[in-house]
């Protein structure tokens, strides 16, 4: 179905349905439209005609998003970056040693050789 159809039944916009796309909250899609002669883009990736399509899989992930987003009083943009935390090891490492930071975070417990090490280290300092 069309994005028109697709926001209708969902209860949204198609503006926010595409604000949501740029997002990365819509499933991706295939590339099957040839090369828009000129700019070397593909001519929809999936989309027939430069317009995304929307099945089943794509309704059920814009609900899902919405009710996430309703339940914990965020908006697509954090739940957006809540994805790419989870994705991303890189990002998750740096929101994680924030969260340690500001002590919302416990640190992960010291392994107990990493503590005798340390504790040998500094025994060895003192001499």
């Amino acid at each position: 179905m069309r994005i028109t159809e697709a926001a209708r039944r969902l209860g949204t916009s198609p503006r926010m349905l595409r604000y949501r796309e740029t997002l990365g909250l819509l499933p991706a899609t295939r590339d099957t439209a040839p090369a828009s002669p000129g700019t070397g883009r593909s001519g929809g990736t999936g989309r027939g005609g430069g317009h995304r399509r929307f099945g089943d899989a794509e309704l059920r992930a814009v609900a899902l998003a919405l009710a996430l987003e309703k339940r914990y009083d965020i908006g697509p943009a954090e739940l957006a970056f809540g994805l790419r935390v989870l994705a991303e090891p890189q990002v998750q490492a740096h929101v994680r040693e924030l969260g340690e930071r500001i002590g919302r975070l416990s640190a992960p417990p010291a392994r107990a050789l990493d503590f005798e090490k340390e504790k040998a280290l500094r025994l060895l300092r003192r001499r």
